[in-house]
């Protein structure tokens, strides 16, 4: 059954409630889940906020934003007339009053129609692409259009710019088709792919007018507006409520509840990737080890901050998935093992969307405890001669068998995995360990605290806030697994639990930092809760605590900042826990007392200045830190040109980019025998040698590994 809002026109209308449109039953049943949220939300919440005209305000912004990310579709006097309750929404939700939400619904239905007749008028009369003007594509926080004139003018360039798009698309393929060199490009599926299917849809895709692709895009978005039932509407309304809290916090309706049930089980069968919603799309918050996405080995691999757009099946038309509810979009994405799903992405390295590319994955059965641990041992020379044994261990995640670690002797989990590749290294005579949490999202608060405690002597290792008192997590194991010098590596996507780990190690001067000018700041955890005991009212998704060093600073929104900074793509883009909105600021609890490993600190600067030096002269950090600057640039960039050369030009620097970026960023498998440099792992090995060449060498004590009854009783938490 669907609701009916009343519409809002341009007109002065009568608002009429909800109760005129809506039998009694609908009306009482999406009341009572918006009077159950209001309710429970905030005080659930770490602050307790008390509802008030700032977070009504709040509120309303996100749910403008969720509907018009980028500020196109409705107009100044939609605006103005949606705010003129603006101060009082929490109070029309503890009555149950979810009129707004439908009203302003129904106008973006009305608007996108419009829209729609514009651009078959627009595709009509064509387009000059010598005239030398720009397209404003960064404007979510511009100011909405004041009338038609300025909307139809926005409209006829953004449409200019999609024709534009597809143009050049089809004109680079032509041009790598044409060299028999394959090549990655704007809006086209990757040209090595040779199979039956992958050819038939190059073909269809190849054979449609750019005015074909843009029609349906936008027809296909009108049918999602169209068909969204109303768990969706109410979701979108009570989600933007909840996110003035927190961007980590949400309403789940029952259906989202059972997908995200689905999700926090053990296997999952799609591509294996962390998704979030951002500016209408589904983004790549991190991809998982060990599934499809992380297996990808090709030029147009997923990467974290890369953008779904569209979905297809096998070799069936892609359907546009912008501004779908998160949840309808993963169901979309996943299937059956073993079959073909093509995803339209817009990639990091690309914000303006003046670029896409095409994922091509086999979906597989993803096993969230196979993302294992990994290591190797290397021989590193320093400038003197002298060869140093240095180990490297790659750990993913913080996973955990939860339920082995009550019944099973042999439970498989991170914390126990690194021990033992530490006593191997021991027995390899190791004399240095860099430990890689770069793209490590999170996981086990448990495992964190254990993997902390195979590095230090018993002591504290992380505090945790929650509404009424703090707590000190400690490790209680005298023993060290490892005592000789550590490099810790970090970028933009280490969170949560990663964030724990090297928090402690950087404030018990255990070891030296190294990666982007700070983690992703995220020190925040969320609870589910569920509205009602059979589901028929939803969840909600809460920030119940924070996460605080063991020296007093959270490691929200600030995150960790390294000893030394070696940059990596991530941070020259918007990532992080301070691009989202609404974010839990920084703050201090009283410190605890421990007893520091060692003053690491004073190595520091003679470290930095050797590293500083080599980098220097590398001819390959030269070209390196150029990427990092074009990737900025275009970050940066507000607008971009409608001129036809002058985009084949950009093409052809974004294909560049995207080259040097391949041969250059991490993320490709250790047994991949051509795979690219990775600088910073590079380096940070080379600051690990000069470390362990300063330092007197001390012999590692074997480590008995821990009973799993004397893991500490806590209850499961998951620092994600």
């Amino acid at each position: 059954m669907k609701l009916t809002f009343p519409l809002m026109i341009s007109l002065p209308l009568l608002v009429v409630g909800v109760a005129g449109f809506l039998p009694h039953e609908t009306e009482s049943h999406y009341a009572k889940i918006a009077r159950t949220v209001v309710a429970e939300l905030p005080m659930q919440h770490l602050s307790r906020r008390t509802p008030d005209a700032a977070l009504s305000q709040s509120m309303l912004d996100n749910y403008l934003s969720a509907l018009d990310y980028d500020r196109a579709y409705f107009l100044a006097t939609d605006i103005a007339h949606f705010r003129r309750n603006q101060d009082t929404l929490h109070e029309e939700l503890k009555a149950g009053n979810l009129a707004l939400a439908g009203e302003i619904y129904n106008t973006l239905k009305e608007r996108v129609r419009d829209r729609l007749a514009f651009i078959d008028t627009v595709l009509a009369q064509g387009f000059d692409f010598t005239i030398d003007e720009t397209y404003r594509w960064k404007r979510k926080d511009d100011p909405w259009c004041a009338n038609v004139q300025e909307w139809n003018e926005l409209w006829r360039k953004r449409i200019k710019n999609e024709y534009l798009r597809i143009l050049i698309a089809k004109s680079m393929e032509a041009e790598s088709t044409s060299t028999n060199t394959p090549a990655i490009t704007p809006d086209a599926p990757d040209s090595t792919n040779t199979t039956k299917d992958i050819d038939l849809t190059l073909e269809r895709e190849k054979n449609r007018s750019p005015e074909e692709t843009i029609r349906d895009r936008y027809t296909q978005y009108m049918h999602v507006l169209e068909d969204s039932d109303d768990d969706s509407i109410v979701q979108k309304y009570l989600s933007a409520f909840a996110r003035t809290l927190d961007p980590h916090c949400d309403y789940m309706s029952p259906a989202a509840t059972e997908d995200f049930d689905i999700e926090m089980k053990l296997s999952l069968v799609g591509i294996g990737a962390i998704l979030r919603p951002e500016d209408g799309a589904a983004k790549i918050v991190s991809v998982v080890p060990g599934g499809p996405a992380g297996e990808d080995k090709s030029d147009n691999r997923l990467r974290p901050g890369d953008k779904i757009i569209a979905v297809g099946q096998d070799n069936e038309p892609a359907v546009s998935i912008l501004h779908w509810p998160l949840y309808r979009a993963v169901r979309l994405i996943r299937g059956a093992a073993g079959s073909r799903v093509v995803l339209t992405v817009i990639p990091a390295t690309d914000p303006t969307g003046s670029t896409t590319k095409i994922v091509e994955l086999i979906r597989a059965e993803v096993k969230l405890e196979e993302r294992a641990a990994k290591s190797r041992i290397e021989a590193h020379k320093t400038a003197d001669g002298r060869e140093f044994r240095i180990g490297v261990i790659v750990l993913p995640a913080f996973y955990a068998d939860m339920k082995g670690r009550r019944y099973a002797p042999d439970y498989k989990s991170a914390s126990r995995d690194v021990a033992t590749i530490l006593r191997t290294m021991h027995s390899e005579k190791v004399q240095g360990i860099v430990l890689d949490l770069r793209n490590n999202g999170g996981g086990s608060l448990i495992e964190a605290v254990l993997l902390t405690g195979l590095f230090i002597d018993s002591g504290p290792v992380v505090l945790v806030k929650e509404q009424e008192n703090v707590s000190i997590l400690p490790d209680n194991d005298p023993t060290i697994a490892y005592d000789g010098p550590l490099v810790v590596l970090v970028n933009r996507t280490s969170a949560s639990a990663s964030e724990i780990v090297a928090a402690a190690l950087q404030d018990y001067g255990r070891a030296v930092i190294i990666g982007d000018s700070k983690t992703h700041g995220k020190g925040s955890v969320q609870t589910v809760l569920p509205l009602d005991r059979n589901n028929t009212l939803g969840s909600i998704k809460v920030t119940s605590s924070l996460f605080y060093r063991i020296s007093g600073g959270s490691t929200q929104l600030k995150g960790v900042e390294p000893d030394i900074v070696i940059p990596s793509a991530f941070d020259v883009m918007e990532f992080g826990e301070d691009s989202l909105p609404n974010p839990l600021q920084w703050s201090t609890v009283r410190p605890v007392m421990f007893s520091p490993f060692e003053d690491i600190a004073k190595l520091v600067p003679p470290l930095r200045e050797k590293s500083e030096a080599r980098r220097a002269q590398d001819e390959r950090y030269t070209a390196y830190r150029d990427l990092l600057g074009r990737i900025k640039a275009m970050t940066d960039e507000e607008e971009i040109g409608l001129h036809l050369e002058q985009r084949k030009e950009r093409a052809k620097t974004e294909k560049e980019l995207l080259d040097v970026q391949n041969r250059m960023i991490e993320e490709t498998s250790e047994d991949d025998e051509n795979k690219p440099a990775d600088l910073v792992e590079e380096e940070a090995i080379r600051i690990l040698t000069d470390l362990v060449a300063i330092k007197i060498p001390i012999d590692p004590e074997p480590v008995k590994e821990p009973e799993p009854t004397e893991a500490p009783e806590w209850k499961s938490a998951h620092a994600e």
